[in-house]
This record gives structure tokens, C-alpha cells and sequence, in this order.
């Protein structure tokens, strides 16, 4: 287990066992979790493992009163594949997307740091030890620059006022503090400023335009052609593969007619070698025909996948970090941390995989599983009074701007346990569909 960040734990693993291996471990620590909650083929699986696990090798819970993790919830990363396809519009989300964050740190050209520096790329750290990157990682990068521009204007007018004031030794102080916040401070403009430059993009904007028109499932033949256009102009394979995916999932695939077409425009454009990935995303369900109508509409209004009018800079919804799309898997987890899986296993039904909700033993103390969301605050809390935790683990990977969406959650008023989440890798659409091309293709 790699801890990524005070709430983030990368497993960095691939096999089932493996991960259930990693979250016993846990519970040698923290005690037998004793709701879990699954949702997926791979995640099934794991809570199955997880409960064999504890059959076997029962963890002691002789001296704990309560445990501190109150709830585990598994998702499948086949589950939702549309979420990770979207470009990611928070500051950390968008990071990754254009220069690749590689455990914790992105490597640059020294010039877009502003560093004189011949030859080799630089390393740039990002994690919670930096305090600014820590305020601006989770924000809609719409609002980054506006939070940088305030502290800048906030530092110049506190140099102008220590120039021209006599100031005392506790205000000298407090200005050197104030200083020692400048590199941050320039690092995160220069690193805002080269982001802006594939965000001002016009191909970018209409990008965009075309994710949220597939999401809100309207004007297909719109997205179609613009697709298609993509392919002519032999825009990156990896981008045109996003948008396909995403297509053929809200949609059920693709109609036969357009399938066919753009595939053979696809091999014309991109080259025969792709054939096998090809074949392999249509065995994967990623990219195939339509056979079946789509339950897409059901699933986005029943989870409230399209929020009208979201409020970027002070947003009142998960759907902020997508500008407009709540992404399906932490609507999903909203909904287990609520009330659990019962009151949406219609919906639960119509989406990739199995589910399961299960109660295990250990703790007489802990509340009953019908009760759970239901009961008083009381039981939500461990013995010193904190709020009682929830881990979240993702099985195939989650994206930044879905930890984003979780922390927003984690830190609602309303919100009665605190959020970890676990993952066997962090992803992004390009590095899943890339996955698919080396390991498919």
C-alpha cells in the first residue's frame, strides 16, 4: 500500500487477492469493517474474498470497542467508463490530463517554471505538503486563477505597505511568514498559466461541448460529425477513442451503419495495425454495436447526472468538478453512504456487474444494518468522538476529479463520516484507453 496523499491509498495492485490482502491489513489495524458495500464483477468478488479472509483468519477484535472504519464501499471501474472518458476540469484533474501527475509530481521543461536550465526536464511536486496546492487542487480550474490573482495582489499590497509604514517586529514577522509562501505562489501561476494554454484552445472548448451533449444524450448525429472529423484531421487516436467510448456507452453502442463506417475511417486514418484493439474494445463493451435501446436516460435522471447551473466557484454539488456532470460513481457512493443499495437496486440493475451489501460480525456495539444511515449521529462516531470512517475503494482505478468530488463530500456539514479512499492505480481517460491498445492491441 502506497499512500499517495493524507486521504488517498494506491494499492498499485492488479490481482483480487492482492487487494483483499491489502484491506485485511487494514483491519489487522483498524478492525474488522463491518459494513460492506459492492458494486462490479472485480469488487463482488473482493468483498467475497474479504468475508472468506475473516472466516479464515479472524481479525482480533477482542480489545476494540468500536471500529474505526465504519463502512467499506468497492467499486468496479467497469462500472462507470464514461466518467474517466470526460476531460477532468479540476486543477489536479486537468494536470494529469495535459502533462501526466507520476506519483506525486509532474515533469516540465524548466522554462515553463521560469527556470533558466539547459537540457533535462525538471520534477514539480504536488502533493498536501505544498499548503497552495493543497487550496487549489480540488478547485474547477475556472476559479484557480482568480484565487492566485488574490494572493498576488494580497502579497504586492502587503510589500507596498511594509515599504512605506513603520511596522512592528510581530508584523515583520508575520510579512516574512508571508514570503516564505512566494515560490508556491509563482509555481502554481506558472504552473496555471501553461494549462491555459490547452484550456483556451478552441479544439479543447468544442471538446467539451461535445462530452456534455453525449452526457445529456441529445443531438447524436452532431457528435457523430464532429467524430468523424476528429478522424479526418488525425487528431491523437487516444482522444477520438474517449469520445467514441463514451458515445457507445450512453448509447448502447453504436448504430450498425455508424459503427461500421467509422471504423473503417478510423483504420484508413490511424492505420490496419489497429485492428486487434479495436476488436478487443468491442469484446470489452467499451466500443460495439447497438443491439438494445439505452437505459442511459434512466440511469442520468434517476442519479441526477446533469446539474443545470452549477456554480464553479462556489459549488453546492459533486457535478462542479465536471462543470455540469456528476460523476456516476460518486453519485454511487453517495447513495450507499446514505441509505445503501436497496432503494436503488433497479437502477443498480441496469448498470455493469453484480452488487452485493453485506453485514459482517465482530462488533455487538456497532449499529444494526437496517439502522445504520438512519440511527442517531451517536453511532457515527468512533470512541474519542470524531466522525466514524468510510473507505472507498476503487478496483481498476479513479480519476482525480472523482477523489476531488469525494473530498467535497467528505467535508459537507451534512455529511456524517469521513471519506479515504483506496485504489488499485489513479487513472485518467488516456491512460485506461492506452492500456487498452497495449495490452489489447
Amino acid at each position: 500500500m502506497v499512500p499517495l496523499d493524507e486521504d488517498v491509498l494506491s494499492f498499485e495492485l492488479d490481482l483480487a487477492n492482492k487487494e483483499c490482502l491489502a484491506i485485511h491489513k487494514l483491519e489487522s489495524s483498524f478492525g474488522v469493517i463491518p459494513y460492506v458495500r459492492a458494486k462490479g464483477k472485480a469488487s463482488v468478488r473482493v468483498a467475497d474474498i474479504l468475508n472468506h479472509m475473516q472466516a479464515e483468519e479472524p481479525v482480533d477484535t477482542s480489545d476494540m470497542v468500536m471500529p474505526e472504519i465504519n463502512t467499506l464501499i468497492l467499486i468496479d471501474r467497469e462500472v462507470d467508463m464514461v466518467t474517466p472518458m470526460c476531460s477532468q476540469l479540476t486543477y489536479e484533474g486537468l494536470l494529469d490530463e495535459f502533462l501526466h501527475i507520476n506519483n506525486g509530481a509532474v515533469e516540465l521543461d524548466p522554462s515553463i517554471m521560469g527556470v533558466q536550465q539547459e537540457g533535462k526536464k525538471i520534477k514539480v511536486p504536488l502533493n498536501s505538503s505544498d499548503k497552495l496546492f493543497k487550496e487549489l487542487r480540488d478547485l474547477n480550474f475556472e476559479v484557480v486563477a482568480q484565487v492566485l490573482r488574490q494572493k498576488a495582489t494580497s502579497m504586492k499590497q502587503d510589500y507596498k505597505e511594509m515599504t512605506t509604514t513603520n511596522q512592528t517586529v510581530s508584523e515583520l514577522k508575520d510579512f516574512v511568514k508571508k514570503l516564505n509562501s512566494l515560490p508556491e505562489i509563482t509555481r502554481h501561476i506558472n504552473l496555471a498559466q501553461h494549462l491555459s494554454t490547452f484550456t483556451s484552445k478552441h479544439s479543447f472548448l468544442s471538446r467539451l461541448d461535445m462530452e456534455q451533449t453525449l452526457i445529456e444524450a441529445q443531438s447524436y448525429d452532431i457528435c457523430l460529425d464532429y467524430i468523424e472529423e476528429l478522424i479526418h484531421k488525425q487528431e491523437p487516436l487516444v482522444s477520438v477513442l474517449r469520445l467514441l467510448i463514451i458515445f457507445s456507452i450512453t448509447n448502447s453502442g453504436l448504430p450498425k451503419k455508424n459503427f461500421d463506417h467509422l471504423r473503417r475511417e478510423l483504420l484508413h486514418s490511424y492505420g490496419f495495425d489497429h485492428i486487434a484493439m479495436l476488436n478487443n474494445l468491442e469484446k470489452a463493451g467499451l466500443l460495439k454495436k447497438q443491439e438494445n435501446k439505452s437505459n442511459w436516460h434512466t440511469i442520468k435522471r434517476a442519479l441526477q447526472l446533469v446539474v443545470e447551473d452549477t456554480d464553479t466557484a462556489n459549488p453546492n454539488d459533486i457535478a462542479y468538478v465536471f462543470s455540469g456532470y456528476a460523476p456516476l460513481s460518486i453519485r454511487l457512493v453517495q447513495q450507499a453512504v446514505r441509505s445503501g443499495w436497496r432503494p436503488m437496486e433497479e437502477i443498480l440493475k441496469l448498470l455493469p456487474g453484480p452488487y452485493s451489501e453485506t453485514k459482517r460480525g465482530g462488533f455487538s456495539s456497532s449499529p444494526s444494518f437496517d439502522t445504520l444511515h438512519g440511527a442517531s449521529a451517536a453511532v457515527d462516531r468512533v470512541a474519542d468522538g470524531r466522525r466514524s470512517l468510510v473507505l472507498v475503494v476503487f478496483i481498476g482505478g479513479v480519476t482525480f476529479a472523482e477523489i476531488s468530488a469525494l473530498r467535497f463530500l467528505s467535508a459537507q456539514e451534512t455529511m456524517a463520516y469521513y471519506l479515504i479512499i483506496g485504489t488499485t492505480k489513479i487513472v485518467s481517460g488516456n491512460t485506461l484507453t492506452e492500456t487498452y491498445m497495449e495490452k489489447l492491441g
